[in-house]
């Protein structure tokens, strides 16, 4: 369906759209004029060990260079302590009766505390504060004194930045309002093409007993032929979707969305509305074959409701509330990628044509990711476009011994290698596709040459898993010719990056070895949040605390996906997240075996290792957390449905017998009498 065809379905049935746009803004507006402005103050509160631990050389006497270590623990308590019952009526009879939050600094590995208090009044949110940032100090105190330390050894509060003139915070405000107007648009615009869709199901119903006639041609004046009348199909819609999606760097996004309000979401938001309508207007039917990855979604689905549901009926802080939220918008988003991908795509040359957009647009991620390593800096931090505002803290140039990490347009270096990982397996297939050897070897070998050299660059273990995990996958399964090349060109590889940039190899290799010995600080660090987790858990073992609500500024990183599905959906967000990689695994080697061309069988193997590459390396950092890795897996999960379906069309088309032409010899023949 065409976007003028959708615009004169929306003006047919305007008595939807013009009531229901116009309550919506009456909404919003309303909204507006009734909700007050909120005003948040911050103070940020020091833990320092006593003078009477304090007296080493190197601290010269300096109470504060000793913070850290246990006080971690002092700092987890005194916070679980201020977020009590008891605390909070404490705090009301004192006056404190606005939300009041108090945590772990943002990016502090101290013990430096960060309390805030929100309120429409800017004058009693300053006193309050105040008055929290007093009360923790003497809760600390009390703390101590119940547990029988002696004063000597006291902890102590000291306030770092003094309660902060409270700041108007709209941005709470306008989500409410951009919900409720962005629901009354999307209620008349379904509710228009679900009555176009029954109005042409009743048409059709008396014409089927009724006698063809002449079809009326369509005015010239009907449908324009301009950029309206152009059809417009799943792989076109997809095909921007990626180039917002790996072109904008991911911490920007609409403000009165927040993170999830990437360009690339929000067009992926309205390329389901376009499948929608496509859908209840009769024009479009879901690929035969393809059920099976949107079964997976539902389970997802079911876990994601389960949870929000879960953190409804418990006492969950504004945060979380907002966080589980934009956990739903996001879930829509994965669901409009697998959706397109597996249901809108109707013939197999468009799916091709969007494979090979995929490779060749990650390839150019990959360059800028070259660029970024040599030149020791990030792009993307130059990248500024009017309306998006960044949803995340600042992410600062990481290095790692003398290399600096590249993450080209992504949100971090992990995910860059993350999702480079899962689209080498396609860019070495494409190169090896028959039907492209007229092709020049750069165009075809290009893309293969970018993206697996990017992955060491970004001096993680995950790239280095992920390469060799493709290269288990997929080299085996050739043939002993192009094995044996493939094994040589991978050792010719390695005294390449020896030669080129000397010391990777080693600080590489080094990362693995220090993984092994478990002396390596970030290994460390992962195995304390393992332990740090289980109460949570245990909080909440079935549905979780809510998806989206456990995130790093309340919390803290779990830096491993199936951590992070616990705590925020539970077991059955798990068994949910296993299903989805289960799924693609059955949906690579199912293509793998069904197809009859070699072509078709690497093809499936390439999806078969790019699903285990997804799996396993889910497991080294909260892949599902970064925009850009979720949004390529489920889109080539969506992929390897859509590619399953034409593989069972065809061996089912293959299968059927075709009735033998009537031989000559079966004809009667005319014998002349005599």
């Amino acid at each position: 369906m065409s976007l003028g065809e959708i615009w004169a379905i929306l003006r047919r049935r305007w008595y939807f759209m013009v009531p229901f746009t116009l309550l919506s803004l009456l909404g919003g507006s309303y909204l507006y004029v009734t909700v007050p402005v909120s005003y948040q103050s911050q103070s940020s509160v020091a833990l320092l060990d006593s003078s009477a631990v304090a007296r080493l050389a190197p601290t010269f006497g300096n109470p504060i260079s000793n913070a850290g270590g246990s006080l971690i623990v002092t700092a987890d308590v005194l916070i679980r302590t201020l977020e009590s019952n008891d605390a909070a009526k404490e705090l009301r009879g004192r006056g404190v009766t606005d939300p009041y939050t108090a945590g772990f600094a943002p990016a502090s590995d101290s013990p430096l505390l960060m309390l805030g208090v929100t309120g429409t009044d800017r004058a009693k949110v300053l006193r309050e504060t105040n008055t929290l940032t007093t009360f923790a100090g003497e809760q600390l105190s009390a703390l101590q004194a119940a547990a029988k330390v002696p004063p000597a050894y006291f902890v102590q509060t000291a306030p770092v930045v003094l309660p902060q003139t409270p700041v108007a915070k709209s941005k709470s405000r306008y989500q409410d309002i951009a919900a409720v107007v962005i629901l009354g648009v999307v209620s008349a615009f379904l509710l228009s093409i679900l009555m176009e869709g029954v109005a042409v199901v009743r048409r059709r119903r008396p014409a089927k007993s009724a006698e063809p006639r002449a079809r009326r041609p369509r005015g010239p004046g009907r449908l324009g032929a301009g950029a309206l009348g152009r059809r417009v199909d799943a792989t076109a819609i997809l095909t921007v979707y990626l180039v917002l999606a790996l072109f904008i760097p991911s911490n920007l996004a609409l403000p009165a969305l927040g993170g999830v309000g990437t360009p690339a979401n929000v067009f992926a938001l309205l390329g389901l509305l376009w499948y929608l309508a496509t859908w209840l207007g009769g024009r479009i039917l879901p690929a035969p074959g393809t059920r099976l990855v949107r079964v997976a979604l539902c389970v997802l689905g079911a876990a994601v409701l389960a949870a929000y549901v879960a953190d409804a009926l418990r006492e969950s802080s504004h945060q979380e509330v907002l966080g589980a939220d934009r956990g739903l918008i996001g879930f829509l988003v994965w669901v409009s990628l697998v959706v397109l991908t597996s249901a809108g795509v109707q013939e197999r040359g468009r799916l091709d044509v969007l494979m090979r957009r995929l490779v060749v647009l990650g390839s150019v991620v990959a360059a800028i990711g070259f660029y970024d390593f040599f030149a020791a800096t990030n792009i993307a931090d130059s990248i500024h476009i009017p309306g998006l505002q960044t949803s995340v803290a600042q992410v600062s140039v990481m290095d790692r011994g003398a290399f600096t990490r590249p993450r080209a347009t992504t949100a971090q270096p992990l995910e860059f290698a993350g999702m480079l990982a899962i689209l080498l397996p396609f860019a070495i297939q494409q190169a090896l596709d028959p039907v492209r050897r007229h092709l020049h070897a750069a165009r075809r070998w290009g893309p293969v040459v970018l993206m697996a050299g990017a992955l060491p660059l970004s001096v993680s273990r995950t790239s280095i898993i992920g390469l060799l995990l493709v290269a288990l996958v997929m080299v085996p399964r050739w043939k002993p010719a192009r094995r044996w090349a493939a094994i040589g060109v991978m050792t010719a590889s390695v005294a390449v990056f020896k030669v080129l940039v000397p010391g990777l190899i080693g600080t590489i290799t080094g990362l693995f070895a220090s993984f092994l010995s478990n002396s390596d600080s970030s290994t460390q660090a992962r195995t304390v949040k393992y332990s740090a987790i289980v109460p949570y858990l245990k909080e909440h073992p079935l549905f979780g605390r809510g998806f989206g609500t456990f995130t790093p500024d309340l919390y803290f990183f779990t830096d491993n996906q199936y951590m992070l599905s616990l705590a925020e959906m539970g077991v059955l967000g798990l068994v949910a997240l296993l299903t989805l990689f289960v799924t693609g695994i059955h949906q690579g080697g199912a293509v793998r075996r069904l197809a009859r061309t070699e072509s078709d069988r690497e093809l499936g193997q390439a999806f078969f290792a790019s699903s285990v590459v997804a799996m396993v390396s889910s497991a080294t950092f909260d892949s599902l957390s970064f925009p850009m890795f979720a949004g390529m897996f489920f889109l080539v999960l969506g992929a390897g449905a859509s590619y399953l379906g034409f593989i069972r069309r065809e061996a089912a088309a293959a299968a059927v017998p075709v009735p033998p032409a009537p031989a000559e010899s079966q004809q009667p023949q005319l014998v002349e009498s005599r």
